[in-house]
């Protein structure tokens, strides 16, 4: 499945998302909140992270060579954990 993402327009939107996520994890990080303002766990900042980071490694056309690490940081990975993230900041301004 990662085979068939390693085109150009599959890249752009993982760079594109990865970037735009990054962006509002640093200026608005008051949107990773819950509903009552606490913030999320550990546990689920770190899967955003994740996502994020695996989205910049798929973006910029990097393919790891291990089997595993291919797999960790391909754009199925990363898109789940983004839209992880993007869930929580649509849930904060929808608030």
């Amino acid at each position: 499945m990662n085979a068939a993402l390693n085109n150009g327009w599959a890249r752009g939107i993982s760079l594109l998302a990865a970037l735009s996520l990054m962006l509002l994890v640093t200026l608005l990080p008051r949107g990773l909140t819950v509903d009552d303002g606490s913030p999320i766990g550990h546990g689920v900042l770190t899967l955003i992270m994740w996502g994020l980071s695996a989205g910049f490694v798929h973006g910029v056309g990097f393919v790891p060579r291990n089997r595993i690490l291919r797999v960790l940081l391909g754009p199925v990975v990363a898109w789940l954990g983004m839209a992880v993230g993007v869930f929580f900041y649509v849930q904060y301004f929808l608030r």
